[in-house]
């Protein structure tokens, strides 16, 4: 009986004790609630078996006693309330079997009550521990998500309770764990880092990790993604730039990218290249433009209390152009819910969301939204001076944005230079079939393989995430259009 405590707890001890007694056992808790049952043959008698052993639990605890056995039908059942730790209600130990019983069963039974109890007592505090860790990890998680959406001082106020406090500013690794548990890589990651890391297990990919890592000169904290990389001989980490700790959704992006690239090194780490932020060259007029597109989202009230609100619908927005239909994930909600969501998001904005041009728009227009140090003038009155309020196309047409647009292509060289397989080419037809691989692959005549070949070598050459999101498709869109309507596409 102690050997099968060790190796199998509780669930093969009663497997074995219902083996001895040719019939049924259990733990019982005293309300009659079946904690654990255990029949060494299923049959039509166990459902009865069970209500039997619920129906002596109750019986017992309003008796007070310590054991107590009774007989129904052809079926006799036995009763011990097992010894339990100060605070937590005493399981019963059940079992039912024809009679005659095997001889001997009470003496076993009562012998079997003590590793039970140890059983038990053990398997309690294993699955305590295991809900306060899932409570810390969902906490952190809710951190994550608020610094996600630039509520700052909530995210404080919840990270005061878990320690250690938000950083900033900051620096954001993503480390992807390819086979080890990510439960044993967060530990090395809190070990290496001294405990003064965030660590977020991601809500929507199950193999990463998300490091937020204090960024001052001269701490070893710097040094955090190659350390693990080198570390755990199994993972890719990608870093971002230094940033405020108001920009952590900006560096989370630029680290995921940064991982693309280092899956390709062999030194399986890789930091984001220096680019400039689109929402930030976009200045002041980006800034009325993006307002106005939000504008009827931003402002939206629901009819329902029960419906969500302008602030929830932006969330989700958000959440659905980063990660796609993973957005369930993130936000803990039902697919059917955000195809709702999604729908009544394009109804206020009147925008199709199926089309990469008009997510690359919301994109763009949420990013500006979400950049603190944007300045943002009062718009002019009607009918005075120019118009207050520009197009996409009027923003991409800023001498600022066609210098961002050519920066971002420049890697891939002069149009036409790659020949059959031209990147300019193959990213161009890819956007235009809304980047699904298919009918992109139908229209270069090349098989789905192939353009997924085309577009994973890109990816290390525009040191962007291209077919995983969060995408640099949004990026490309606008970079293309932007050096079109200039001529020089």
């Amino acid at each position: 009986m102690h050997g099968l405590a060790r190796s199998g707890g509780s669930q093969e001890l009663l497997r074995w004790v219902s083996g001895r007694a040719d019939g049924w056992a259990g733990l019982v808790g005293g309300d009659g609630t079946v904690l654990h049952g255990v029949a060494r043959a299923p049959d039509s008698s166990v459902v009865g078996s069970a209500a039997l052993a619920a129906e002596g639990a109750r019986e017992l605890t309003a008796l007070g006693a310590r054991s107590f056995s009774f007989d129904k039908d052809a079926h006799t059942a036995l009763l011990y309330s097992l010894d339990a730790p100060p605070g937590v209600p005493a399981p019963v130990l059940a079992v039912v079997g024809r009679r005659p019983l095997p001889e001997g069963l009470s003496t076993l039974l009562a012998d079997a009550a003590l590793p039970l109890a140890l059983c038990w007592a053990a398997e309690t505090v294993e699955r305590k521990r295991r809900r306060v860790d899932l409570a810390e990890s969902r906490g952190r998680e809710a951190v994550l998500h608020l610094l996600m959406t630039g509520q700052l001082s909530i995210a404080h106020q919840v990270a005061g309770a878990l320690k250690p406090s938000l950083p900033d500013p900051v620096r954001v690794c993503v480390v992807e764990c390819s086979g080890r548990d990510r439960d044993e890589v967060a530990r090395i990651c809190a070990d290496l880092s001294g405990g003064r890391s965030w660590i977020v297990r991601c809500p929507v990919y199950a193999r990463h990790l998300i490091l937020i890592v204090p960024a001052r000169p001269g701490q070893a904290d710097g040094r955090l993604g190659p350390q693990v990389a080198s570390v755990v001989d199994d993972c890719v980490v990608g870093i971002s730039e230094d940033v405020t700790l108001a920009d952590t959704a900006t560096a989370y992006r630029q680290a995921f990218h940064a991982l693309a690239v280092a899956r390709g090194l062999p030194e399986r780490h890789a930091h984001f290249g220096s680019a400039p932020e689109l929402a930030l060259v976009t200045g002041a007029e980006g800034a009325r433009w993006a307002d106005a597109l939000l504008a009827p989202l931003l402002t939206h009230l629901p009819r329902r209390g029960q419906d969500p609100g302008s602030q929830e619908l932006a969330a989700t927005l958000a959440s659905w152009l980063a990660f796609s239909s993973h957005a369930t994930e993130h936000l803990k909600i039902h697919r059917n819910t955000l195809a709702a969501r999604l729908r009544l998001i394009g109804e206020l904005l009147g925008m199709d969301l199926n089309k990469v041009a008009d997510q690359s728009a919301l994109d763009l227009a949420l990013c500006i939204r979400a950049t603190p140090a944007l300045p943002r003038p009062a718009p002019r009155q009607a009918g005075t001076g120019p118009e207050s309020v520009r197009s996409l196309d009027g923003i991409l047409r800023l001498p600022a944005v066609r210098a961002w647009a050519a920066q971002q292509v420049q890697p891939l060289g002069a149009p036409g230079a790659g020949g059959s397989a031209d990147p300019h080419t193959t990213l161009r037809t890819w956007l235009e079939h809304e980047a699904q691989l298919g009918p992109a692959a139908a229209a270069l005549c090349i098989s789905v393989p192939g353009v997924r070949k085309r577009l994973t070598r890109l990816e290390t050459v525009l040191q962007r995430s291209l077919l995983r999101t969060p995408s640099a498709r949004y990026d490309l869109w606008l970079a293309f259009r932007a050096l079109d309507l200039s001529g020089s596409g």
